[in-house]
């Protein structure tokens, strides 16, 4: 009865498991709000992944719409590469 493995229930996402959503979501290009809404994140916990994949080189800012301040995040190469390893490596585990 109360083993939590009912229907309805949720398993908490994994840092990898973000992380490979956002830099998916990003491989052409998104703006903050369709990748947060796409990703499921508050505002909050966004913005300290998006610091963190720009500091780390992972995702990239492209001006959109520079008149209108419009800004697109893309995924980098090094980015792609990392998404692969990580897809692939969700291969293995989920054996």
């Amino acid at each position: 009865m109360g083993d939590g493995g009912g229907v309805g229930v949720r398993r908490r996402r994994s840092r990898v498991e973000v992380i490979v959503e956002i830099l998916r979501e990003a491989l052409d290009g998104a703006n903050k709000t369709r990748l947060m809404y796409r990703c499921n994140l508050n505002f909050g916990r966004f913005n300290r992944y998006l610091r963190e994949l720009l500091d780390a080189g992972l995702l990239e800012r492209v001006a959109a719409n520079p008149e209108a301040g419009m800004v697109l995040y893309r995924t980098t190469e090094k980015g792609r590469e990392l998404l692969k390893i990580l897809e692939k490596a969700g291969e293995f585990l989920s054996v």
